[in-house]
């Protein structure tokens, strides 16, 4: 079988897949870690495609995704973002909580300006799984917290859910 050619991994044999595929890409003056996930050595052409299509896409589904972390830490009910913001506003230092917050600014306006933070530091993709498709991590800092919120998307990037990680 031929290979199939995939933004920033390069060709991959559909019928000799190795189990996990990661690279670091250019992503919004930074860089994110993007990973493949194979629970089976082979797979069909048609969803590797799936998966060029959502590589492609990525900036767009992070877009999508702030909209479900907005939406969230603005909903009454929703809990996932605002615990995420509040536990590192009280866990954080006053040197940690400098180099995230404007200096002078008011400590009522803090957590919409953690929540302004947050930024997509991986991306890993999971083209098997029944369940989900991708799994997306945002960080207020890699070197500032080892906790993440996880936004789980299905192939068009629709949200599953929402959960805080370490």
């Amino acid at each position: 079988m031929a290979t199939f050619t995939l933004p920033h991994f390069g060709p991959i044999d559909p019928a000799e897949l190795d189990e996990y595929y990661d690279v670091t890409i250019p992503f919004n003056n930074g860089t994110i870690e993007v990973d493949l996930n194979f629970e089976s050595k082979t797979i069909a052409v048609e969803k590797l495609a799936t998966v060029k299509h959502f590589i492609e896409n990525i900036r767009i589904y992070d877009i999508n995704n702030k909209g479900y972390i907005a939406k969230d830490y603005n909903d009454e009910e929703g809990d996932t973002v605002q615990f995420y913001l509040q536990h590192h506003l009280e866990e954080l230092g006053t040197a940690e909580l400098a180099s995230l917050l404007p200096a002078g600014s008011k400590s009522a306006d803090h957590e919409k300006l953690l929540l302004q933070k947050l930024h997509l530091v991986r991306v890993g993709i999971y083209p098997h799984n029944t369940d989900y498709f991708a799994v997306f991590d945002y960080t207020l800092g890699q070197d500032i917290t080892d906790q993440l919120i996880v936004i789980i998307t299905d192939e068009n990037g629709n949200l599953d859910y929402m959960t805080i990680e370490s």
